[in-house]
């Protein structure tokens, strides 16, 4: 789709109330008046695919022109997704039944599908292995729909816990992870989980960036739920930058447990890449997936993978503090 037809679709589907929220607040924070960056909102999704909220999280009102060249947006993303990998594939990773047991050497848990036809003696034997589960609908993203549940929610009612799982579009339940100590220390309420992105580029293959999703008090670690996001050094483990949330706040410490972000190393790291690039050989079709993966004791884990990666993380302006965006290190893989 070229750059006019995205513009118009997106221009069809666009949420003009939280577009209008959104330029009030950059109002506040650019101290450019409204009508300013409306134009210039307008300007850069004609020119760079660029919608409202591409826009607020790179904070394209500061970036120069040359900046703004720089960043993956929304349109480009779709672009880079829609040729990298073939859409008769996705479903291998859309579907997280699917997925954990294509990659059940690297899920390394305990799962189980649940439907209008699950067996109550298995359902029951499941749960009665586990002091608490997690449970997900089939397919979704940015953390809609998963829950945690602990044995008091079922014990004794199996048969309406079911049901009731049944009636929330719940479609596996899930023995739980238990992370790292030191991912515990940054906070505990989440597993904390690195986003590792592997490329199989024209130009080379490998790890295009890595960045750490921190919670931030609730189940989920993902920034559509709070949670914020940190960049990692892909030859030491380290975290490079401040952790970023959606709406712009950085925290160069956990507001919640106090531990340092900048700085923090995360255990396992040379063990999760080599888990990832080993698992993007599986399905060559798939060139593009950003892995979602835990840290354990024993070491790395995934949660799962992504056939259509977010461009929103990477992308934070906190991360690119020179405005130059991620489109550098794509561009070490394949032409844009």
């Amino acid at each position: 789709m070229g750059k006019l037809g995205f513009f118009f679709k997106r221009l069809v589907r666009m949420d003009w109330k939280a577009m209008w929220r959104t330029t009030g607040l950059l109002t506040k924070r650019s101290g450019k008046c409204r009508l300013w960056l409306l134009m210039d909102m307008l300007r850069c999704a004609l020119r760079y695919n660029a919608g409202y909220m591409d826009y607020k999280i790179a904070q394209m009102y500061r970036l120069t022109d040359e900046q703004k060249k720089t960043q993956i947006t929304r349109g480009l993303s779709n672009t880079i997704v829609r040729r990298m990998n073939d859409k008769a594939f996705w479903h291998l990773f859309d579907d997280k039944a699917t997925f954990n047991e294509l990659f059940k050497e690297e899920v390394r848990r305990g799962w189980m599908k649940i439907g209008p036809d699950t067996e109550m003696a298995a359902f029951k034997a499941f749960l009665g292995a586990q002091p608490d589960i997690i449970a997900k609908p089939l397919e979704g993203s940015s953390g809609v729909g998963v829950e945690r549940y602990e044995r008091a929610a079922w014990e004794g009612r199996e048969e309406d816990f079911l049901r009731e799982l049944l009636d929330q579009q719940t479609g596996i339940i899930e023995e739980r992870v238990i992370q790292h100590p030191l991912m515990m220390e940054l906070c505990p309420s989440s597993v904390n989980t690195i986003r590792i992105a592997t490329l199989l580029g024209e130009k080379k293959q490998g790890i295009v960036y890595a960045f750490l999703r921190i919670g931030n008090g609730k189940v989920m670690d993902n920034v559509d739920c709070g949670g914020m996001a940190a960049r990692v050094d892909l030859d030491s483990g380290k975290l490079l930058t401040v952790g970023a949330d959606k709406q712009g706040n950085t925290f160069t410490h956990h507001p919640m447990t106090g531990t340092p972000i900048v700085g923090f190393e995360v255990p396992f790291f040379e063990e999760a890449k080599a888990m990832c690039l080993k698992a993007a050989g599986k399905v060559p079709q798939m060139r593009f997936v950003a892995w979602d993966v835990a840290i354990t004791k024993d070491g790395p884990c995934f949660i799962e993978g992504n056939s259509f990666p977010s461009h929103a993380v990477p992308q934070f302006a906190a991360h690119y503090p020179d405005g130059i965006g991620i489109m550098r290190e794509f561009r070490q893989f394949i032409d844009i």
